[in-house]
């Protein structure tokens, strides 16, 4: 049993909850449920999950079970927890990180499923993963602490339903991937171990551009095979960029690279293809962002921020770019679609 703190009480993180304080049992690894604090930024959503065991707000219909101790108090939410996972939009990752820093302590591990880049400074942007604005953050304060990445795909319902996932926990310390991959797996979710932690952070972050890109093809009706097309070329753009930032091109082809992609692209439940999709139907960006009553689709923001990350490698991605024009520069979906049709032809490899 171990003593762990989820930072973000979003779907993802109340999943990650739910699924942690389930009961493990199986041989000599026989254990008992772990004591969990879910931490939510918004005092009324952790009095309520507290009240109803139920996150109403941002994963309704999903029993928190009793184990799981609901609170706004960072400093509660930390005190004493041996593992620490971050759960937080990307947008909030450095204040939050921040804010946690003075309450953090010697021997905790950190494991961050946050999905996204983020971008920082105004004179000179900087473009960062995750981990490697945590570990600045840490660093500012004097803190040395292990930072492992945990992606791959997963919609949240699925995983707070229990039914079967798959993942990967990447960290360059093996012994900590190790660790964590006994502590969070469990009935329902597998964790594969992985050192490639740049592979995994990108290949989670940039599938939602292309989940994007995949639903503009169907709000504009295109058919399965340009779908397709898109999923294929997409991985290429991932991977290109990906190795480019010290990945593995191998990575890209398990869980956090083609498996995140695909379920992101075709699954019914993803935010940023439902993005897409109202792209391609003639909605404003704006507004379908205002329909989605708080919740985060975090290719919105990871476009722009992997546009600027390319540029600074010398990496193409043109699907990329294309979703970034109409994103933010209001361009039409069917005109960007044709624009990629009429690329110059290369080799495919």
């Amino acid at each position: 049993m171990s003593r762990i703190a989820i930072i973000g009480s979003g779907a993802w993180g109340t999943a990650l909850a739910i699924s942690l304080a389930a009961s493990r049992s199986g041989g000599e690894d026989q254990r008992g449920d772990h004591s969990i604090a879910l931490w939510s930024h918004t005092a009324s959503v952790a009095e309520s999950i507290a009240q109803h065991r139920e996150n109403r707000a941002y994963l309704p219909g999903y029993l928190i079970p009793g184990s799981v101790r609901s609170t706004a108090d960072l400093a509660q939410a930390l005190a004493s927890a041996e593992i620490v996972i971050g759960v937080m939009p990307s947008a909030h990752v450095h204040e939050i990180y921040t804010s946690m820093a003075p309450h953090l302590m010697a021997g905790q591990v950190i494991a961050s499923a946050t999905k996204g880049i983020v971008t920082s400074g105004v004179a000179s942007v900087r473009y960062q993963r995750i981990s490697e604005t945590i570990a600045d953050v840490l660093a500012a304060h004097g803190i040395s602490l292990p930072c492992a990445v945990l992606s791959g795909p997963s919609f949240a319902q699925e995983v707070a339903a229990g039914q079967p996932a798959a993942m990967t926990i990447a960290c360059t310390d093996m012994a900590v991937a190790v660790r964590l991959q006994q502590e969070l797996s469990g009935p329902a979710l597998r964790l594969y171990t992985n050192d490639d932690v740049p592979g995994v952070e990108l290949g989670g972050s940039l599938k939602n551009v292309i989940a994007i890109a995949t639903g503009i093809v169907d709000g504009l009706g295109l058919g399965h095979n340009s779908a397709a097309a898109l999923i294929t070329r997409g991985i290429a753009e991932i991977t290109r960029l990906a190795v480019a930032c010290g990945g593995r091109r191998e990575t890209m082809a398990g869980l956090a690279g083609l498996g995140d992609l695909v379920l992101t692209c075709t699954g019914e439940l993803s935010r940023n293809r439902r993005v897409g999709i109202e792209l391609g139907k003639g909605h404003r960006l704006g507004d379908i962002l205002e329909g989605m009553g708080g919740k985060v689709a975090e290719g919105v923001l990871t476009t722009r921020a992997a546009l600027g990350l390319a540029n600074e490698r010398g990496i193409e991605m043109p699907i990329t770019a294309q979703v970034d024009a109409i994103l933010h520069r209001g361009k039409n979906p069917r005109e960007a679609v044709a624009e990629l049709m009429r690329r110059p032809g290369r080799d495919e490899l």
